[in-house]
């Protein structure tokens, strides 16, 4: 418990040191709680091995009077001193009991009388000195020389002698008989342990007994015993029911080979044995003593009381502190149950696993013989990046360009996209490990750098940001800069033009925003200074001259000097214009000025000014003020594009303007973005006339000021969740926290349609006919949408809390939501999936379903909850749930999304938390599973996948958590969504022999899409 006390105090620490603490917390009281449990069950079962020892106490004193009738007196006179010595130390738990069990009190004290002498006023029958293998009961009490002065000897004047034995009683050369030697061994474990602290009282420990490892299946043969005894106490089999073990114990001993708990079973299990005629007349005389005993206990019952739960307590505290074996057993135990870690074990025909302590029983189908021969192996298939859904244009800044091959360089997530605008093709750039922040392109207008940020790996260690130098035409990477040099991030990039590309200028996310100069030929780092403590926004090199350098942000615009290796700053000066909060964009003018655009809306001209003299006085240096102010947009300026003849465009953000500016600034033509697409983010020319856009709703737009602009490139804006393949057609619906439900065409590679909810979707199941599909929502609310007028055809609410989950049956005829409030609700489905009439309501789970798959045949349903249950629901007999879970281990499953069960069991790490997996999907080939993690990744497995640590193939690509993956109707690619990402991901399976290095995440793809 101490160790349990101390962690708990750990926990109130900082919540820098402890972001978790909560977690912590609950994993410390489920720690002792079953600590708690572990106590309960250890004193029962002593309890019960003392009961034990002193109903057999009588049987063998009339076996060894049976064998020597002379033996009476010296039995008599080592009872006597035996009752003397242990009446005082443990009589207060024998009454604390018969208070706690009162039936089970009566007959122990009528035990209790035959050992007990005429006149004792203590009840010595339950606790006992503890036999050896091969001695009696010992005593340190004087042998009195009559028996009638025993009443009158205090105990004070006792002294320690010579101790006897039960086998001194018998004539010389005869022994025991082997029914006595057999009764006698069995009772074992008992040892008197000495720790005298004021020289009169000692206390007992079941060292033996107790030490010993307590196991799931040992608490449960324990518990079943209880209903068999007939003396013994119910209340211990409730106190460690009541509470289930958590984490996974050593594996238990053989118990039917322990001498301890051959006799503890029969005993239990049995009859009590009759007495010998021999013995019934002391056993009626016992009796009678052990009545006046009982009459005396009655006596001051509350003084007597209060003393035996002082008693009862410091016995129980002393449990731990005189056995150590098993204080560090259950400090192992409870370290590894409150550890967020999965574990498994396996015990007849079932396997269990443990979650976060908690134990997920999964039984073995029938099909299966022997569990341990079942050999794992990486699927043959493999996957290869075939198309990337969206852009990543909310908040990033210049990072869509145009390479001189005719391919739009973009990033979202890990991946930069070359997309060539023509062919409407991609390849894939995929050697950054986290999420790309910045891009830029060399002058010779092939060689790219793009930058990413630190991200961290599953430990929640922090990983090092970089810089690659890569080649767009070959995709080989070329240099790699700053690895361990930047933190938190790379956050803007640009090379030299002057000297045709022989420098790299980096500014990261730290907090001073350290802005570096690098070698590219060489890779090596020039020079470094600290730039700010405000945001940056961008970075550039003067175009004619590479010792100069410009950065803007936050309040302020920097004119940087590299001289002799070291960088000096000069800041802007606004002099009478108003001082703009953010300095948003800038580029070089034909004539060498500099133009920003800021959030004022406003574009400013920056030139040289000599020195003021006047009011600085001599030696004044040259300063960088504004020469112009040019009103331009209704809101920021997000971005400036400087066209070959030296007119400037500029791209608004509240009013989603396009300007087109003569040199001089004179407004020229405009165009406005839909508003559907937001706000432009940045600009790129084409050829003079016809232009890229990207905006901050994650769409890259196509055209001209006089033919208007379509999307090329479109995505989501927020987190994603629901994913829905359709089962004919090479469709597939996302929806999100943007209340976007978007339909795409993997074909085509392109969003056929979509619309806006008044709410987020989170789940989505197309209709087995592929007319309708149904989208829940944040709220309760379900909608059931048609694919070909895009309009709501059925609006129904479930409840108040958000839906997880939304399945149809195989034949169509029900459709199952789950949600948040614990429910699955089930309807009826009728008219192709345009009506709906609610069938029944599966109710059981005691958290929020998490997902949920129908039998082939529809008329049962697999779920699994947020606290880790699997249940089973037999809907065609009315929602019912499956008490006997064992019946349903050889169903089949029309499809298999459940991320618990003993068909997917190997897909869950070592150390898992039970969060670490989002969802899974097989295919519908049932021969590999996809499994979308929190660790960014994509993993595939053979199917079934049963056993722990199987192998996979894994992929990397999305930047964040990704929260769903589903094969398409005819297993040809595999769909994953990222969460914050906003990222889709378009994965084609290869067979094996099909391609090779499919499984290699970075090698190039190319993949191409029709025109519309």
């Amino acid at each position: 418990m101490d160790g349990s006390t101390n962690s708990l105090d750990d926990v109130s620490g900082s919540s820098a040191e402890y972001p978790d603490r909560v977690f912590m917390m609950e994993g410390r009281l489920q720690a002792q709680e079953d600590e708690i449990m572990l106590l309960k069950s250890s004193l029962a079962d002593a309890l019960r091995r003392l009961r034990l020892h002193d109903q057999l106490i009588p049987l063998l004193k009339q076996q060894i009077i049976a064998v020597n009738p002379a033996a009476s007196r010296v039995l008599n006179q080592v009872y006597c001193s035996d009752s003397f010595s242990s009446s005082r130390k443990l009589s207060s738990s024998s009454a604390l009991d018969s208070h706690r069990h009162p039936a089970t009190s009566q007959v122990l004290n009528s035990t209790e009388g035959e050992n007990g002498s005429n006149g004792d006023s203590t009840s010595p029958g339950l606790i006992h000195q503890t036999p050896t293998y091969d001695r009696a009961t010992q005593t340190d009490l004087t042998p009195l020389v009559q028996d009638q002065e025993l009443d009158r000897v205090p105990l004070a004047l006792t002294r320690p002698v010579q101790s006897l034995s039960l086998e001194d009683a018998l004539p010389e050369g005869m022994s025991l008989t082997e029914e006595a030697q057999a009764k006698f061994h069995h009772i074992q474990g008992l040892e008197l342990e000495e720790k005298d602290e004021e020289g009169e009282e000692k206390d007992l420990s079941w060292a033996s007994s107790v030490e010993e490892a307590i196991h799931p299946t040992a608490i449960r043969n324990l518990q079943r015993d209880d209903h068999q005894d007939p003396n013994g106490s119910t209340e211990s089999l409730s106190s460690a029911s009541q509470t289930p073990i958590s984490g996974s114990p050593a594996p238990p001993k053989d118990l039917s080979a322990s001498s301890r708990s051959g006799p503890l079973s029969t005993i239990l299990e049995g009859k009590k044995k009759p007495l010998s005629p021999l013995a019934q007349p002391c056993h009626t005389m016992e009796t009678k003593r052990a009545r006046r005993n009982s009459e005396k206990l009655v006596k001051d019952p509350q003084e007597k009381t209060k003393k035996l739960l002082d008693k009862k307590a410091a016995s129980s505290a002393n449990l731990l502190n005189r056995s150590p074996s098993l204080e560090s057993r259950t400090k192992d135990l409870i370290a590894r149950a409150g550890s967020p870690g999965s574990r498994r074990g396996t015990q007849g025909q079932s396997i269990k696993m443990f979650i976060r302590g908690r134990p997920i029983t999964m039984y073995v189908p029938s099909n299966i013989q022997n569990y341990e021969d079942l050999r794992m192996e990486p699927p043959v298939e493999k996957l290869e990046l075939d198309w990337v859904y969206g852009y990543r244009g909310r908040d990033c800044r210049a990072n869509l360009y145009l390479l001189s091959s005719g391919e739009a360089v973009y990033f979202i997530a890990c991946v930069v996209v070359l997309y060539h605008i023509n062919n409407r093709t991609q390849r894939h750039y995929r050697k950054h490990t986290d999420c790309v922040r910045c891009l830029t392109i060399h002058p010779d207008k092939v060689r790219v750098a793009s930058g990413q940020t630190a991200g961290v790996d599953k430990d929640g260690k922090p990983l090092q940001p970089y810089v690659h130098i890569w080649d767009s035409s070959t995709l080989i990477t070329l240099q790699q800069i700053g690895l361990g040099t930047f933190e938190r991030g790379v956050g803007s990039v640009a090379f030299s033009f002057a000297d045709a590309g022989a420098f790299l200028c980096v500014i990261d996310d730290s907090n001073e925003h350290m802005l570096s100069v690098w070698d590219c030929a060489k890779g090596t780092k020039h020079t470094e200074v600290k730039s700010t403590n405000e945001a940056v926004f961008a970075v550039e090199f003067n175009p004619s001259d590479s010792t100069n350098i410009i950065t803007c942000g936050k309040s302020h615009i920097y004119f940087w000097t590299l001289s002799a290796g070291s960088l000096t700053k000069k800041q802007g000066i606004f002099g009478k214009y108003k001082k703009p909060k953010f300095i948003q964009c800038f580029v070089f003018s034909l004539t060498g000025d500099v133009l920003t655009g800021d959030s004022e809306g406003n574009i400013l001209t920056w030139g040289k000014s000599p020195g003021d003299v006047k009011t600085l006085g001599k030696g004044a240096k040259e300063t960088f003020q504004i020469m112009r102010q040019t009103r331009a947009h209704d809101g920021s300026v997000f971005t400036l594009c400087m066209l070959q003849g030296g007119a400037l465009l500029s791209g608004g953000g509240k009013d989603r303007k396009i300007i087109r500016w003569s040199a001089d600034l004179a407004p020229e033509r405009e165009c406005e973005i839909p508003e559907k697409f937001g706000a432009v983010r940045c600009i790129t020319d084409v050829n003079g006339e016809e232009l890229l856009v990207g905006t901050t709703r994650n769409a890259i737009l196509r055209g001209t000021f006089s033919d208007g602009f379509v999307a090329i490139v479109q995505g989501h804006v927020d987190e994603m969740w629901g994913l829905a393949t359709h089962p004919s057609q090479d469709v597939f619906l996302t929806c999100g926290h943007d209340r976007q439900v978007c339909v795409w065409n993997t074909a085509e590679h392109k969003l056929d349609w979509c619309t806006t909810l008044e709410e987020y979707g989170l789940c989505a199941d197309f209709c087995p006919n592929g007319a309708v599909v149904s989208v829940g929502l944040s709220t309760g609310r379900w909608l059931v949408l048609d694919l070909q007028t895009k309009e709501v055809i059925s609006d129904y609410t479930d409840g108040n809390e958000q839906l997880s989950v939304m399945r149809y049956s195989p034949d169509g005829s029900f459709l199952a939501v789950g949600s948040h409030d614990n429910f699955i609700y089930v309807y009826n489905v009728t008219e192709c999936g345009r009506r709906y009439s609610r069938y029944g309501k599966c109710n059981g789970h005691s958290s929020f379903i998490t997902h949920l798959d129908w039998s082939k045949d529809g008329k049962y349903i697999m779920s699994n909850s947020g606290d880790y249950e699997i249940l089973y629901w037999d809907v065609a007999g009315g929602c019912k749930l499956l008490r006997n879970r064992y019946e349903s281990k050889d169903r089949e499953w029309a499809s298999y999304t459940c991320v618990l069960g003993f068909h997917v069991m190997g897909v869950w790490l070592e150390g898992s938390d039970g969060t670490d997996i989002n969802a899974l999907c097989r295919s519908h080939s049932e021969r590999v599973v996809a499994v979308a993690d929190d660790f960014c990744k994509v993993h595939l497995f053979q199917y079934p996948c049963p056993k722990p640590k199987a192998p996979n193939h894994s992929y990397e690509g999305h930047g964040s958590h990704v929260t769903n993956v589903r094969f398409t109707h005819c297993d040809s690619h595999l769909l994953s969504m990222g969460g914050k990402d906003t990222c889709i991901l378009q994965w084609e399976v290869k067979r094996a022999g099909t391609s090779d290095g499919g499984d290699r995440l970075h090698s190039a793809s190319f993949t191409s899409s029709p025109e519309p």
